[in-house]
C-alpha cells in the first residue's frame, strides 16, 4: 500500500505544529472553533495531501498557524 505524499503545504502544517509544540488534535479543535465547520483528522489529511482545498478551512489553518497564503498555494 503506497502512502500518499503530503504537498508542500501539508508539510508546512506538520512543521509548524512541531515548531509550536502542538498536537494535530489542537489544530483540529482550533479550526472547528474558528470556522464552525466539521473538521477531523481525516479531513486534515486530505488537505495535507491535496485531495481537498476548502478555502475557509485553509484560511483558518493559515491564520491559526501564521502561515502565509503563498504557502497554501503550493
Amino acid at each position: 500500500m503506497s502512502m500518499t505524499q503530503f504537498t508542500v503545504y501539508g508539510k508546512e502544517i506538520k512543521k509548524r505544529l512541531i515548531d509550536l509544540g502542538r498536537p494535530q488534535t489542537w489544530l483540529i479543535d482550533q479550526v472547528r472553533e474558528k470556522t464552525g465547520l466539521y473538521f477531523d483528522d481525516s479531513y486534515l489529511y486530505k488537505i495535507q495531501t491535496g485531495k481537498l482545498s476548502t478555502p475557509s478551512i485553509i484560511a483558518a489553518i493559515n491564520e491559526i498557524l501564521n502561515l502565509s497564503d503563498e504557502q497554501s498555494a503550493g
